[in-house]
């Protein structure tokens, strides 16, 4: 099947492997799994991901409520903060809510009294090396970090949401840093009912030790006697999706120019903000080329990449692990043609699920 590009390509089989993973590790460890709607939240797969999670967790009003009517099962409501005209519908979608200060929880105590509720610590480490995905960074307004402050409110709370993971791959330093968690917040772990220890940690990865980060998740619920959450997001949908785009034009000025039907600001945007280059495989061959977006600006390029040959206009290239913070990022910029969304179901046949026209654009607007 040939589809017009750009379009986001979400392929079962792939998102699959992920799934089985997190279904492993909630057997093994007896943890929960929520999604992470704020790096993914494409509704057209819930169904499928759903036999193999237990919720969702939200980062907004709009978020909880698309978790709730989409997704169905345990749906968690967090947002740095929350306003008065939306915290009632915010309260009506979920069945915990957590709140990221002292404050918030004092401010909205009355109307969230029919819920579970929770607040957010700041461990004040993380693993994060990009200063603007950091958690713990300086002046971070992302939770509470006074155990004493705390204390002073946990007849309004059960349990506490943890998220100081970033693309964390590494289990020896998820292991260190709840440890430290641990030697931190024991006072407060030992009365909670339930933590989350949030997302950013890649445990779907090739060659991460699953039974060990189970056996420790385990040890950490049996200690302090608490139902352990994960948020898992981008481990959800890790390599499952690529961004099918078409070369336009080619050029040279200096280096070989390919640019195709997309733009990184536009449908990929992390690698805007991150400075990272997009991925493609097999990326072998000795033609080099650019890859550059169709925006106007300067600096939309997805990367510099081999071809076994030289690219041509109408050229289909795939760029790979396009899932996460891409479709929930998406946006109009330069009025560039919005990428449709594709599933490929597990018997290889491509549906279409979501195009995009002119009308989107303008009434996106005003």
């Amino acid at each position: 099947m040939s589809l017009t590009t750009p379009y986001y390509l979400i392929d079962k089989s792939k998102l699959q492997r992920n799934m089985e993973k997190i279904a492993l590790l909630r057997e093994l460890s007896g943890a929960k799994a929520l999604l992470a709607l704020k790096c993914f939240a494409t509704w057209s797969v819930f169904d499928f991901m759903r036999d193999y999670m237990d919720g969702t967790t939200s980062s907004s009003l709009n978020e909880v409520r698309l978790g709730h009517e989409r997704f169905g099962k345990e749906t968690h409501a967090y947002s740095v903060a929350y306003a008065d005209y939306e915290i009632d519908e915010v309260v009506s979608h979920a069945d915990k809510i957590i709140f990221n200060s002292i404050s918030q929880l004092e401010r909205f105590s009355d109307k969230s009294a029919g819920i579970v509720r929770g607040l957010r610590l700041n461990p004040q480490i993380s693993s994060s090396s990009f200063d603007l995905a950091d958690p713990a960074r300086p002046f971070s307004r992302l939770g509470e970090w006074d155990v004493n402050k705390v204390e002073t409110v946990m007849d309004r709370v059960s349990g506490f949401m943890i998220h100081n993971n970033c693309e964390n791959s590494d289990f020896g330093l998820f292991d260190r840093m709840l440890a430290t968690i641990e030697e931190r917040f024991a006072p407060l772990l030992k009365k909670a009912e339930w933590v989350s220890l949030g997302g950013g940690i890649h445990f779907t990865g090739e060659n991460y030790p699953l039974e060990q980060f189970a056996e420790r998740l385990k040890r950490f619920a049996g200690e302090y006697g608490v139902q352990v959450y994960l948020e898992p997001g981008e481990a959800s949908i890790t390599k499952s999706t690529t961004l099918e785009v078409t070369v336009l034009d080619t050029l040279y000025n200096g280096k070989n120019l390919a640019v195709v039907d997309s733009s990184i600001e536009a449908h990929m945007l992390d690698l805007l903000i991150y400075r990272e280059n997009a991925k493609l495989s097999p990326n072998t061959g000795d033609h080099r080329y650019m890859v550059c977006g169709k925006s106007c600006l300067a600096g939309d390029i997805f990367g510099e990449f081999n071809f076994e040959h030289e690219l041509k206009v109408g050229d289909r290239i795939s760029i790979q692990d396009a899932a996460g913070y891409t479709m929930v990022k998406k946006n109009w910029f330069n009025g560039v043609k919005m990428p449709a969304i594709a599933i490929r179901e597990l018997d290889g046949s491509i549906r279409t699920v979501r195009e995009f026209a002119y009308a989107d654009y303008e009434q996106s607007l005003s």
